[in-house]
């Protein structure tokens, strides 16, 4: 006598379900419950209706005006990262015997932090430094050169920590565009101007907003750089220095918590506006389909 066999639809398991739950509660520890509680933490003053923290802030000489100052350093970083990075990972497109080794060069300074790259400005930049002294030496320059402890101390930090980021991802954009795209309009009479500028540039679009709303929320977080290299208490003074002397300075994180959402505020309206930009372009697929 056989059994007969069973014939009772058995339901596919995704074993990738069971990861599901630990990213969820991964991202709920980390990223949604700080972020609830400082956004509720930031309405509980301790002097004052709900709203004190926020009208504390924005009636407050030296509060307010870190938004100005942060934005005066993040924009221009973040358009020289950007504006840099995007001609030299479309000269590098194309793979060569040196690639790999230009590539390591350039994105050498990541791997440094910010800590490191600023003693190193220092030692090259500072008022003792070796460049002042090599243009004071030849007679190049013969007055004060200040490019630390100051506004151009922090930009350039800033731009230096931050170009190899922007150069790996405008990089890894630009390679999963087709080249046959544009070998395809070089046999229509296209010149390479004119293939960067009507194929590149338009599916590059979607990526370079990206690209800039990453690198600016990272110059907009500059706190160590604004420290080291930079003013605290003048023309650097960024807004992540105020929340810092509300926590720790003035032990008030009621209005740390409130600095740190308006700071979170504005970075979140500067990123609306250039993903809602990047809509005027192409749109659609990034790749073409390489590889």
């Amino acid at each position: 006598m056989t059994v007969a066999a069973d014939t009772a639809p058995r339901a596919n398991f995704d074993p990738a379900l069971l990861l599901v739950v630990p990213a969820a509660a991964f991202m709920l520890l980390l990223f949604v419950y700080p972020f609830l509680y400082g956004l509720v933490l930031s309405f509980n003053p301790k002097e004052g209706g709900w709203l004190a923290n926020y009208s504390n802030f924005f009636t407050t000489d030296n509060l307010w005006p870190t938004i100005w100052t942060t934005l005066k350093l993040a924009f221009p970083a973040t358009l020289i990262n950007v504006g840099f990075a995007l001609p030299i990972a479309y000269k590098m497109r194309i793979k060569t015997r040196y690639q790999r080794w230009i590539t390591t060069i350039l994105v050498v300074p990541i791997t440094l932090g910010t800590v490191l790259i600023a003693e190193g400005m220092l030692t090259y930049f500072g008022p003792k430094g070796w460049l002042p002294q090599f243009l004071q030496f030849f007679h190049l320059y013969n007055g004060s050169i200040r490019l630390t402890h100051n506004y151009w101390g922090v930009l350039i930090s800033l731009v230096i920590s931050g170009f190899p980021f922007a150069f790996l991802l405008i990089l890894s954009y630009i390679t999963g565009i087709d080249p046959v795209l544009a070998r395809a309009a070089s046999t229509l009479g296209a010149n390479p101007n004119s293939q960067f500028r009507h194929i590149y540039l338009p599916l590059l679009a979607p990526g370079l907003a990206m690209c800039f709303c990453l690198a600016f929320v990272q110059a907009f977080s500059v706190f160590p750089s604004a420290v080291l290299l930079g003013s605290p208490a003048g023309p650097t003074r960024v807004i992540s220095i105020a929340a810092y002397e509300a926590a720790f300075e003035q032990y008030d994180y009621s209005l740390a918590s409130a600095i740190a959402m308006i700071m979170g505020f504005v970075q979140l309206i500067i990123v609306a506006a250039v993903l809602g930009l990047r809509n005027l372009f192409y749109r659609g697929p990034v790749s073409g389909g390489k590889g």
